[in-house]
């Protein structure tokens, strides 16, 4: 009888497959447990900090999911376990998993270390997806090569105002952690207003080169004359009033970061320059023969498509290869509607400062919410400053600027369209009892079948198994009700 063939490939990796779950959370830690234990993970489980620094050398762990927030008195042991494991098991994937999931929570998480983040209720599937990532990177291991994995980043504190909670903003957030502790090229696309130039700060500050400059350049404002002076310099008599050989702001970020703002609307002679000095790694002041080495790393931004501005011959199409190794793509503010309660909070506290207290009136908020902000956040922060100068203690409808108000009062006839009622009309239904009353209609045309109910609310087990703890609907059960 011939003997199946042992991959000693499949073997390896199989030896390797060692998970640890940490959560203080009973339900969460055991379907984690489950999940990855179907896919082939030998795992382990940890229900706080203190355990699973005990288990560190247990093992050679490849994989950790571990909670952001074991215990009540300490939002942060995770990151201390993420610290532990970062430095005494560097082989390993940690995956961090938190209920008060952030933007600049996901950065500084990829920053620190982290593999992943994930925002509970996450799906299984989430969990699905990252085991067998993991498992293609041992794989990659067992085989000498080139890795297309992002180093891993320093570490560092949580300075910028990157605010969000929406899953959009958080993906990008994990992409900047990733791409920060490299030295790659970075464009940086989305409408005005998106906050390009802030992230374009945190990948400068999140970066190696955090000690050095960060010089910001809006191309769309400099004249295309004075554009190439201005970056890379000028020697005396090169033109009318150049009186004095002057450095450009490509030299003054030597080592640095240079931030390119609309890069897109440069002409193509500049574009042809531009090229060069990123090809060779090197410049030439105008009016000079001599070259000059500078270290900067580029990340440009548009607010146009750049394709299409290639394909209509606006764009050199190598020097968008040169500058989009990386390429973020930043969502609208319509469409990370989640944000806009946090980032009006945030505008309204930065405003007044320490001296007084804000709030927001259910009608405002309502109209914050629904407004589709054209101008993204920077019209967001100037309609909240406006409305916090105009107010007493609470911003009301009255508030903020007539285009928000008028946007909801009137359709395109000049009929009333929703008005101030449906925003503020406390008959109708709050989301959570009509979510309470649809899952008790569905658990009953199940006969109380919980897995069937997740199937068909489209959530997983877990994510049911909390919301029916939330209303109590667990009790219900048991008393026949």
């Amino acid at each position: 009888m011939q003997m199946p063939l042992i991959d000693p490939l499949n073997q390896s990796v199989s030896q390797h497959l060692r998970a640890l779950v940490v959560d203080d959370d009973d339900l969460i830690r055991s379907n984690v447990a489950e999940v990855l234990g179907d896919d082939g993970w030998r795992v382990a489980e940890a229900d706080s900090a203190e355990q699973a620094l005990e288990l560190l050398h247990r093992e050679a762990w490849s994989l950790v999911f571990c909670d952001v927030r074991l215990s009540a008195r300490n939002n942060h042991e995770g990151y201390d376990v993420l610290r532990r494991f970062t430095d005494e098991r560097p082989e390993a994937r940690i995956i961090l998993m938190t209920g008060h999931g952030s933007a600049v929570g996901a950065l500084d998480a990829v920053s620190s270390g982290a593999y992943d983040y994930l925002m509970k209720p996450f799906e299984m599937e989430d969990i699905k997806r990252i085991s067998r990532a993991v498992r293609r990177g041992l794989e990659k291991r067992a085989h000498p090569g080139v890795s297309g994995e992002l180093p891993e980043s320093t570490v560092y504190a949580s300075d910028i105002d990157l605010i969000g909670v929406s899953a959009a903003f958080v993906e990008v957030m994990k992409m900047v952690g990733r791409v920060a502790s490299t030295n790659l090229p970075v464009l940086i696309t989305g409408e005005s207003g998106t906050g390009k130039e802030i992230v374009a700060r945190a990948i400068h500050r999140r970066s190696p080169r955090v000690d050095e400059p960060f010089v910001a350049v809006n191309c769309g404002a400099l004249p295309a004359e004075l554009i190439e002076s201005e970056l890379f310099g000028h020697v005396r008599g090169s033109f009318t009033g150049a009186m004095v050989d002057r450095r450009g702001l490509w030299q003054e970020a030597d080592h640095g970061t240079v931030f390119l703002d609309e890069i897109t609307e440069t002409s193509p002679a500049f574009q042809v320059k531009l090229l060069r000095a990123l090809q060779e790694g090197e410049i030439r002041r105008v009016g000079s023969n001599q070259t000059q080495r500078v270290d900067v790393r580029v990340i440009a931004a548009t607010n146009r498509d750049a394709e299409q501005e290639v394909h209509e011959g606006r764009f050199r199409q190598d020097l968008l290869y040169r500058l989009n190794a990386v390429t973020i793509q930043l969502p609208p503010l319509r469409d990370r509607r989640e944000d806009i309660r946090p980032l009006a909070n945030h505008f309204a506290k930065r405003t007044i400062g320490t001296d007084r207290t804000i709030g927001f009136s259910k009608g405002a908020l309502w109209l914050l919410e629904n407004y589709d902000w054209p101008g993204n956040i920077r019209e967001l922060e100037n309609a909240v400053v406006r409305a916090v100068a105009l107010c007493d203690h609470v911003v009301r409808p009255e508030d903020l600027p007539e285009r928000v108000r008028r946007r909801f009062n009137q359709d395109e006839s000049g009929n009333g369209r929703f008005g101030s009622a449906p925003a503020l009309d406390e008959s109708l239904q709050s989301l959570a009892t009509v979510e309470h009353r649809h899952i008790v209609r569905v658990l009953a045309s199940t006969g109380g079948n919980k897995q069937a109910a997740a199937r068909i609310l489209g959530i997983d087990r877990t994510t049911l198994q909390r919301k029916l703890e939330r209303y109590d609907l667990e009790k219900s059960e048991e008393s026949g009700g």
